[in-house]
């Protein structure tokens, strides 16, 4: 077992990235899970473009088809912000 270089370990400290990588036959909803729960521990002052970035750097050549690689490079897209679809405000009110 290799020790993850320092970089990796500042971006990944709980190194869940990184075994997401090395767990056979897991899949996109069980690696969403596991990129959740290195988004809430990373800290606020993070650059969580850059981080995301950087680990696809150093994983995605090794890995192109595996699912936590497609779900670094949909966190690195970005999500789309929900707009507002209705409710008491949107009705129309008589006076």
């Amino acid at each position: 077992m290799s020790k993850p270089s320092a970089e990796a370990g500042a971006l990944d400290p709980k190194g869940l990235i990184r075994e997401a990588y090395r767990i056979e036959g897991v899949d996109a909803a069980q690696c969403r899970s596991i990129f959740l729960d290195w988004a809430l521990s990373a800290p606020m002052d993070q650059d969580t473009n850059a981080a995301l970035s950087a680990l696809l750097e150093r994983y995605g050549p090794m890995h192109p088809d595996h699912p936590m690689t497609g779900v670094l490079r949909d966190g690195l897209a970005g999500g789309v912000r929900p707009r507002r679809r209705g409710g008491w405000r949107a009705r129309p009110r008589s006076e």
